[in-house]
């Protein structure tokens, strides 16, 4: 590790006349970190995750406050400068003339921004629509789905409240009946997790819900192995992916799920609302989009789900630069270098007094969503400890069986940021 990070350094101090002076133009942090990353090619994405001085030009993207400390990435995430730049830029040209450069203009590049979101995916660009948000999403899958009374659907009590209040909503106004599991977490217990859903299963459900990563503290749930026995039994599979894309690496359709909803804001670091469903391409004829197309709804094309009426252009079109900032960095190190932060406060306090950890310290289990608890206190007076004594902002979670505090750093959080988070976490546990 100390020869990688000499080399890294030696790397860094390096640049031909010619590269400097094309570099002119750009900024100092865009200029910084195109050497780092170009000076990164040689070490694996392991030996990565720990060398700051690779990092730290990665958090030099970002424009983080001075005034507190951001670790509740998993509310939603801020863009890196490229992304904010973009916004700015498609938002002023929109308004020389909205009607004309939103609709006949920007609108242009959806496709090619579907193509590149479908190719991240891995999945057909004919199975990807752009929206706002997960929540959008799924619920255009939860509402779309050709229910019946009495038709069963299977979900967690431990899933996103947004998602719970929409299958609530069908059964008060379609008579469809919700199966509860009741999820004890963290468990790295696959058999245990897949059972739960399994054995919830009857001939009357139609569809199963699965959040891919619980948001509260950070579960990665088996998705593929419950939808395979879903599938046995000719049981739909929806998957709530709010905080699984672009956090860790997979494909869609190795998932074997039938849709798909993601918040880009959130992981991919795309603009605050901007949000990408997924529906396998067999299903698209099957569900009623959202809002209504003017034609046949159940038409066989992903883009009756965007139907949304007149959209901020200038958000949808930034995507792109998010998507570039993203390839940049790498899935696999941003995966890396994310569960290295979640489990270096985690190691540092799992053995104080009255500390418990409610998320597992396993790559197959959690990546960078972390939830810690202290014995006799309430989540939310960590929560307001942290931000009164060490401007650290993080959350307090009381849903269903999760009781803790949510911390979830990202690419920009630095090593001092957690030490300093791990003195405020061991303070409060002896106080």
């Amino acid at each position: 590790m100390r020869s990688n990070r000499r080399r890294f350094l030696q790397g860094l101090g390096t640049l031909s006349a010619t590269a400097f002076l094309s570099s002119l133009t750009k900024p100092a942090w865009s200029r910084n970190l195109e050497r780092a990353l170009r000076n990164a090619g040689n070490i694996s994405p392991t030996d990565l995750a720990t060398e700051e001085d690779f990092w730290y030009y990665i958090q030099q993207s970002f424009t983080s406050s001075p005034e507190l400390i951001n670790l509740n990435n998993g509310g939603v995430s801020p863009a890196p400068i490229p992304v904010q730049e973009a916004v700015k830029r498609f938002y002023d040209y929109s308004n020389e003339a909205p009607s004309y450069y939103m609709w006949r203009i920007l609108d242009q590049g959806r496709e090619p921004l579907r193509r590149n979101l479908a190719k991240l995916a891995g999945c057909d660009v004919e199975e990807i629509a752009i929206n706002r948000n997960s929540s959008e999403g799924l619920e255009t899958v939860i509402f779309g789905l050709q229910l019946k009374a009495g038709d069963e659907v299977v979900a967690a009590k431990q899933d996103y409240p947004n998602m719970v209040n929409a299958y609530n909503q069908r059964v008060k106004r379609d008579g469809i009946k919700m199966v509860w599991v009741n999820l004890e977490l963290p468990s790295e217990d696959e058999n245990y997790l897949v059972n739960q859903y399994v054995n919830a299963f009857t001939n009357k459900t139609k569809a199963v819900h699965i959040t891919h990563i619980i948001n509260w503290n950070g579960q990665i749930l088996p998705v593929k192995k419950i939808a395979q026995e879903a599938h046995k039994r000719g049981i739909e599979v929806i998957v709530d992916g709010a905080h699984s894309f672009a956090h860790f690496s997979f494909k869609i359709p190795d998932l074997d799920c039938d849709y798909f909803a993601s918040s880009l804001h959130k992981w991919l670091y795309a603009p605050i609302g901007s949000g990408m469903l997924y529906v396998k391409k067999e299903k698209i004829k099957n569900i009623y989009p959202l809002f209504a197309t003017s034609d046949d709804p159940l038409k066989d094309d992903i883009r009756k789900f965007e139907n949304l009426g007149t959209r901020p252009f200038f958000i949808e079109q930034a995507i792109g630069k998010a998507l570039e900032f993203h390839e940049m960095i790498g899935s696999e190190r941003k995966e890396k270098r994310l569960h290295y932060l979640k489990n270096y406060w985690m190691e540092k306090v799992k053995d104080a007094p009255k500390v418990k950890l409610n998320t597992s310290l396993n790559p197959k289990w959690g990546c960078a969503i972390g939830n810690v608890a202290i014995e006799g206190r309430k989540p939310g007076e960590l929560d307001s400890f942290l931000f009164d004594k060490y401007k650290i902002h993080v959350v307090g979670i009381e849903w269903e069986n999760i009781h803790g505090v949510r911390i979830t750093p990202n690419v920009y959080t630095t090593i001092a940021n957690l030490d300093l988070l791990v003195e405020g976490i061991t303070a409060f546990a002896k106080g």
